[in-house]
């Protein structure tokens, strides 16, 4: 019955994700499903991650480029493939080109992060920067097709392209049979499109789940008014999910098939990345830890076992470090406080002395004298503590007002 449901509103079959693993057979790894006891402890079942951030190109977006660029003719091979991405989909289209002998110009913005320019040109395209967000970069991309002939590669509104993302589903129902819920994350709907087509055609009773960061939401208004809306200027640390319109063919499989797309805040993204790091041993790009920030947030609402898609790991060294920062302060283990002190010899000395004895780690401290809101014989001084969370945190402030500090901010 599910099957026919399938075929009947999806352009995109049981079938059709099938003969994309054969497609990429010897092509795109089967990647490893790990266990994550500290999640299975919240969920309260067993919680695998399945790791498509140790994909090569380090994302599933090769699964789709790969496949879309092998069904192309012979003609179309020969006139080249272009894309616009700001880092996944752009090093998918350059490995899957590469591999299949077809040229690739790949266009990017024009701040995409280095390390994404270079291995997008390390797997073989020619690289083109141009536009400021990905909205102009692609409209480049498109003009570009037009004017030389050059097939485009859509990161996710192409049937080929869901067909491709769907072989993570099959190998989920491979690695771990009995699995009750997948939470998968959405940006244009490709991967959880595809996962939901092969999955609900063979198991109609495991639940499927997007994640959309609640800055980039399209998919909540487009579900709600039954057709792609878009939004305007989405917002996201999340990347890889920062789309501002479903597409059309992931969409309408995403409103027959999946169960139910939920919303996560930037702190959870930013805990959920610290979490794969410290926990996992992983690293995971926002995008990619949006389904483990849904299980954090809601723990009770997912049935086990679950398997948590960890889409890429793409990351920016630079971004890392701030989302890293930024987790720690949601996670209750960096607090940021000044205080006023009397300005005398070993002033400084006594207060950090203090926090020595309460076991916080000063990361950074500056020291102020000079502002004109001070008094003559006062300073300000700024800190930036680690911390071991929100308990350890109200024992550092106890500490200080015991001691005489009297906390600003």
């Amino acid at each position: 019955m599910l099957g026919r449901m399938v075929d009947k509103f999806a352009s995109v079959t049981l079938d059709d994700v099938r003969n994309a693993q054969k497609t990429l057979s010897g092509v795109a790894r089967v990647t490893a499903l790990e266990g994550s006891r500290h999640l299975s402890s919240l969920v309260g079942a067993p919680v695998h991650f399945k790791c498509e951030n140790l994909q090569r190109t380090g994302s599933f977006k090769l699964r789709g480029a790969f496949v879309r660029i092998a069904g192309l003719s012979e003609q179309e091979r020969a006139a080249g493939v272009v894309a616009a991405s700001a880092g996944n989909h752009a090093q998918g289209v350059a490995l899957a080109a590469s591999l299949l002998g077809v040229r690739a110009t790949v266009f990017m913005p024009v701040g995409a992060p280095l390390p994404k320019v270079a291995a997008t040109r390390d797997y073989g395209a020619e690289v083109r920067l141009h536009g400021q967000v990905v909205d102009e970069t692609l409209r480049a991309a498109q003009e570009y097709a037009v004017a030389t002939g050059a097939v485009f590669i859509h990161p996710f509104d192409h049937p080929d392209v869901v067909a491709g993302q769907g072989t993570v589903g099959l190998e989920i129902l491979e690695q771990c049979p009995e699995v009750g819920t997948i939470v998968v994350g959405i940006g244009g709907g490709g991967l959880a499109a595809g996962i939901a087509v092969a999955v609900k055609a063979l198991r109609p009773d495991v639940r499927v789940v997007g994640v959309q960061a609640a800055g980039a939401a399209a998919y909540p208004p487009s579900l709600a008014a039954g057709r792609p809306v878009a939004i305007e200027a989405p917002s996201t640390m999340a990347d890889g999910i920062k789309v501002g319109r479903p597409g059309d063919v992931p969409f309408g499989i995403i409103r027959e098939l999946v169960d139910e797309v939920r919303t996560v805040s930037e702190d959870a993204l930013s805990r959920a990345l610290l979490l794969c790091l410290e926990r996992a041993k992983l690293v995971v790009e926002p995008a990619g830890a949006s389904p483990v920030a849904a299980l954090l947030s809601e723990p009770e609402a997912f049935e086990g076992p679950v398997v948590a898609v960890l889409s890429g790991g793409n990351v920016d060294p630079l971004l890392m470090q701030r989302i890293l920062t930024h987790g720690m302060a949601a996670a209750g283990r960096y607090l940021s406080l000044r205080l006023r002190l009397t300005d005398r010899p070993g002033a400084l000395a006594l207060l950090l002395g203090v926090l020595s004895e309460v076991d916080a780690n000063v990361l950074d401290v500056s020291h102020v004298r000079t502002d004109p809101r001070l008094g003559l014989t006062e300073a300000e001084v700024e800190l930036h503590l680690e911390t071991k969370g929100p308990e350890h945190c109200a024992r550092v402030a106890q500490a200080l007002g015991e001691a005489g500090y009297a906390v600003i901010g």
